[in-house]
């Protein structure tokens, strides 16, 4: 039998062979010579928390060679709790292991901590991930453990367990593809209970007004957060395996990328991660004994279930909780098995914990797509854009030109990882290795790429089913022979084309790997990134915004940048057509005080980092019977055109008073029906206004925060705008 030797003088621990008498006779010694003595606990405080301790040392060699404490002897005379072994923190849910402490020993090793390993190499893991899957294996009292490596017959073995529980739908048209259909009460991304948790409020939000709620962030106290972890996750597992995802967050050992262990009670997020990021037990090589991105998430409904199970998707809506403790690199999801608060390695890690390590290390996570552009010159540039959630990001990353003699390739469409080169060059990558996009509205006449992309190796999620086997969402039906065709809606219901109610769920997703895009750039993976030439902002402005215009420099970029607007998208619980503010495009994930980001950014555009040109267009700009002025999709090669032009100085410009718009005539409108004055029109009374509210949205939302140089360019603008 195997057990861990405690050296009471030197805390040193070795393996030894022992029968089991001789252990029971050790845990006796141990008990009589650990009353009076430290055994050189970490934070030792009070008696209690010193004979606590003692006795946690016990119970680990009690745990390792299969014996039990004896009854009634615990501190304060209480039976010992296992859970309480490791520290004398208030909260349960973030007690940690002391560092000298080794939780596996039992003669298989196949368990830990008394929990079986059912797949994976426990002790082949680095030492701090060990300790960190026990500790969270403890406090949730998984029932087994699953480590995942990212093979072809891990995602084979466990699709095949889905498909037996109803959990996927296999759909038979297609290859390799599969539908999961939701709870309805979880399908979006819940940001009335997403927050950062800080020491400090104002490390997460920025100084508002008393009786203004902020919108770029929710802050949560330390202690509020333990009581709402304490809350849920005790026990959250019971009955459930627990699987251990190792995942990188760009190209696996790239000096621009990061690394993950993500804990999930559903193979749903075990699925759509191992798409989404890069799951390999390469990457633990990769790590060793480093620092990592720690993510817990939870369904939240361990066995028995006492509630209805819609569509075998378990959720407990009721208690939804995503919390960030970004000190500490650390995310907590509870009761949300949809993809934005689930999938940990996007939004939670990529974006707002990201954000925090950029700002620490002088580089930029931020809310864009990555794509390159190249003209019938053969001169290919990189450009990095910034859309709220569903305004076209995917659509521009896979854009088809309708120009001929132009080529686009896809390096991203959500998220880009950026940082200056030592010779002051931006570069960038995408850290993600999947598509995670919005169903209803993508077709071959939107988005060609994006269907071709989808048709393999993909989970669609409350789309509909077609009796054949195939999918459908609004935006498909001139792509369908048989418009009378049964199908299945996102409810599981009954339902066919021109039936009340819609196919799809508003947000519904196609989740599908990258690589896979026939448009990838051959350096999408590249571990040094691809240069940045150019930055586009922009949202869903339907009056007033122009189609595109040049910013005057870098800070008055940021200030645009901070200025962006947009309709409220599905991604979220927001509904209607209600104009928000959406910063940077980064509102619903800013992970740090808004007014330290954009100060973030003002200091790394300083020399001798050469800060690229920023741009701001709007593709949805409608006329007074609110028919769009401008056709979009592939016809957006004509403005990036004149982008790339821009970029050469091509005297092609005019100076207004928001920026440089397109002298008349300078974009190839040839074949298109266009108002070129409309288009461009800049109404002074719409600007008048629009900056009022910019201002009071700054005084209310940032107040004393505001970068005194973003707060110049507020000024200077009002001033154009008032000269105009």
């Amino acid at each position: 039998m195997r057990y861990m030797k405690i050296d009471v003088q030197r805390c040193n621990w070795q393996f030894v062979q022992l029968n089991r008498l001789t252990a029971q006779r050790l845990v006796g010694w141990l008990v009589g010579r650990l009353v009076g003595r430290s055994v050189g606990c970490v934070g030792e405080r009070t008696l209690d928390d010193n004979i606590q301790c003692r006795w946690n040392f016990c119970a680990v060699v009690c745990i390792l060679c299969k014996i039990s404490p004896l009854p009634g002897l615990g501190p304060s005379g209480r039976n010992f709790s296992f859970e309480r072994f490791s520290s004398t923190m208030s909260c349960q849910s973030l007690k940690s292991f002391a560092d000298n402490m080794v939780i596996i020993g039992t003669t298989s090793h196949k368990t830990v901590c008394n929990i079986p390993i059912i797949k994976g190499d426990f002790e082949s893991m680095p030492k701090g991930v060990q300790k960190f899957v026990a500790e969270k294996a403890t406090l949730m009292q998984a029932a087994k453990i699953f480590i995942c490596d990212g093979s072809v017959q891990e995602g084979t073995d466990i699709t095949g367990e889905m498909i037996e529980h109803g959990m996927l739908t296999p759909l038979t048209k297609m290859q390799n593809c599969f539908l999961c259909r939701t709870d309805p009460k979880d399908v979006a991304r819940v940001e009335s209970k997403t927050f950062m948790c800080t020491p400090d409020k104002y490390m997460s939000v920025t100084h508002t007004p008393p009786d203004v709620q902020p919108i770029m962030g929710n802050w949560m106290s330390p202690e509020k957060l333990a009581t709402e972890l304490d809350d849920r996750f005790p026990g959250c597992m019971k009955g459930r395996i627990m699987y251990v995802i190792p995942f990188s967050m760009g190209p696996i050992g790239s000096p621009l990328s990061k690394i993950g262990i993500e804990l999930t009670d559903s193979p749903y997020v075990v699925m759509c991660m191992r798409i989404m990021t890069r799951v390999s037990l390469d990457v633990l090589k990769v790590l060793g004994e480093n620092e990592f991105v720690r993510c817990i998430h939870s369904l939240g409904c361990p066995r028995p279930v006492n509630k209805k199970i819609v569509n075998q998707w378990l959720c407990n809506p009721e208690k939804v909780l995503i919390a960030h403790r970004p000190a500490e690199r650390e995310v907590w999801s509870f009761g949300s098995g949809y993809g934005g608060n689930s999938l940990l390695g996007k939004k939670c890690f990529a974006l707002r914990i990201a954000c925090n390590i950029a700002r620490d290390e002088g580089w930029l996570a931020e809310h864009m797509l990555l794509s390159s552009f190249t003209g019938p010159n053969g001169k290919e540039r990189f450009i990095a854009a910034a859309f709220p959630s569903a305004c076209g990001k995917t659509n521009m990353a896979m854009l088809l030109p309708t120009l001929p003699g132009w080529k686009v390739k896809c390096c991203g469409d959500d998220i880009a990882w950026m940082r200056f080169r030592e010779d002051g060059q931006l570069v960038g990558i995408n850290p993600e290795a999947g598509f995670f996009g919005v169903a209803p509205g993508t077709s071959h006449k939107t988005n060609p790429i994006a269907m071709d992309t989808c048709m393999t190796n993909t989970i669609f999620t409350n789309v509909a089913e077609t009796a054949d086997g195939g999918v459908f969402w609004e935006g498909m039906e001139h792509e369908i022979p048989d418009k009378n065709i049964q199908m299945t809606n996102w409810l599981n219901e009954p339902w066919k084309i021109g039936m009340p109610g819609v196919s799809s769920h508003p947000n519904s997703r196609f989740t599908t790997p990258a690589k896979q895009c026939p448009i990838m750039h051959p350096k999408w993976e590249d571990s040094a990134g691809v240069p940045i030439d150019a930055i586009i902002f922009g949202g869903r402005r339907p009056e007033g915004v122009p189609l595109v215009f040049e910013t005057f420099d870098w800070h008055h970029g940021i200030f645009t940048g901070a200025c962006l607007k947009s309709e409220a998208t599905a991604a979220a619980e927001h509904t209607g057509k209600k104009i928000m503010h959406d910063p940077m495009a980064m509102r619903p994930f800013m992970g740090y005080n808004f007014g330290k980001y954009l100060q973030h950014w003002i200091n790394v555009g300083k020399p001798p980092h050469k800060t690229p040109k920023i741009f701001h267009v709007n593709w949805f700009r409608v006329n007074k019977d609110g028919k769009f002025l401008w056709p979009g999709f592939g016809d957006n090669i004509r403005v990036i055109d004149w982008i790339l032009r821009r970029l050469d100085d091509e005297d092609i410009a005019t100076k207004t008073a928001i920026g440089l718009i397109p002298k008349k005539d300078s974009i190839n409108t040839e074949g298109l029906n266009v108002d070129w004055d409309e288009l461009f029109s800049l109404p002074k009374d719409y600007w008048l206004e629009d900056s009022k509210e910019v201002r009071k949205f700054f005084d209310e939302q940032i107040g004393s925060d505001l970068p005194p140089e973003i707060k110049a360019e507020l000024d200077a603008q009002e001033q154009r705008i008032k000269a105009m």
